[in-house]
């Protein structure tokens, strides 16, 4: 999640080249919440994503901290859309019915990219200092005699946490799931491949019988 309550696109919006002005004359508003931006950046990583496999998806995102409903993703996912930083188009499935999937517009696309490559070493500072805040609240929290071991636990953890993430940035760039029905590469959580529709846990089922 985005610090701030709101990200804004005005700086962006005035680099001034023509593509740019043309990229953006579909943008209704230059403003978004942190939860439309994080919106924006999974839907950006996977290429295109249904509406359910999106809110697979922030639910690994938000870790438990935060349940992503139906009734709040799919109004955001209309507003985005008619705000000009989605589109949508329907895919037919072979065992259900019609699925809208979504994906950005060169303009959003732009944003997203222009937003993160100015912000990337704030944001990475701003995860830094929730973890050393929540760590420091955390060892605080338990009884004298205890904070010893549970600051090596927590080391361990962040520890782990971060050698996690080290590896994964070049995995998930590389290793891609691919829809037994179509082949179309998949990526990230998925339940419905967004080109045929297929579902996609039918396999990862099959395993764990």
């Amino acid at each position: 999640m985005w610090l701030g309550k709101f990200l804004d696109f005005e700086d962006i919006k005035d680099l001034g080249t023509k593509l740019q002005k043309e990229l953006f004359q579909g943008i209704k508003k230059y403003k978004l919440t942190p939860l439309e931006f994080t919106i924006l950046e999974t839907v950006f990583n996977c290429r295109e994503l249904a509406g359910y496999d999106l809110i697979l998806n922030l639910n690994k995102h938000f870790a438990g901290t935060w349940e992503a409903q139906s009734g709040t993703v799919y109004p955001i996912l209309s507003k985005l859309k008619r705000d000009g930083f989605l589109d949508s188009r329907p895919v037919k499935s072979p065992i259900g019915p019609i699925r809208k999937v979504y994906s950005l517009t060169e303009a959003g696309e732009h944003i997203i990219k222009t937003k993160v490559n100015r912000n990337f070493e704030d944001q990475l500072n701003f995860v830094r200092n929730v973890l050393i805040e929540l760590s420091s609240i955390y060892v605080q929290s338990h009884p004298k005699e205890e904070k010893e071991d549970i600051i090596i636990e927590v080391q361990k953890s962040i520890k782990k946490i971060l050698e996690t993430v080290i590896e994964t940035i070049p995995s998930t760039l590389r290793h891609k799931r691919k829809c037994e029905q179509c082949g179309s590469e998949i990526e990230r959580i998925a339940a419905f491949c967004s080109f045929c529709g297929a579902t996609m846990l039918k396999g990862s089922d099959e395993k764990k019988k």
